[in-house]
């Protein structure tokens, strides 16, 4: 077992997300995430319910995570600049950049939302695993 050592979070971190497929199929993505402190990670969301014009009612998980999901609804042009502002790269074959990130958005519905959700479990729950 890895012994915790506190102040020496790494940079990023790496994993594996699963994205559904057109065809009803699973795909993958590898992305490197960039790490945050729960309270950095708190800020950035307020920022995007702000922008969004969201508050949640109460401070209850269920009720943050549904105010979320309605911000990014309500702000899917924006989940091009949210996914490059988590993640600073991926092993697809096309170069990670803002307009990449957009075609993946486009020619993927669900890796937007994939690549989201798993973010914000990594740092609220720390849970890495499927």
């Amino acid at each position: 077992m890895a012994k915790i050592k506190l102040g020496s979070a790494a940079k990023n971190f790496p994993v594996t997300i699963k994205v559904p497929m057109l065809d009803g199929t699973e795909g993958a993505v590898k992305v490197s995430y960039i790490y945050r402190t729960r309270t950095a990670f708190g800020e950035l969301i307020d920022g995007l319910m702000n922008a969004a014009g969201l508050k949640p009612a109460s401070t209850d998980d269920a009720d943050i995570k549904a105010t979320l999901a309605q911000a990014m609804e309500r702000t899917i042009e924006n989940n091009a600049d949210y996914i490059c502002s988590v993640i600073d790269g991926w092993d697809l074959d096309v170069e990670f950049s803002r307009q990449a990130v957009e075609q993946l958005c486009n020619e993927f519905p669900g890796a937007a939302i994939a690549i989201m959700e798993r973010y914000r479990v990594a740092i609220t729950e720390g849970r890495l695993g499927n």
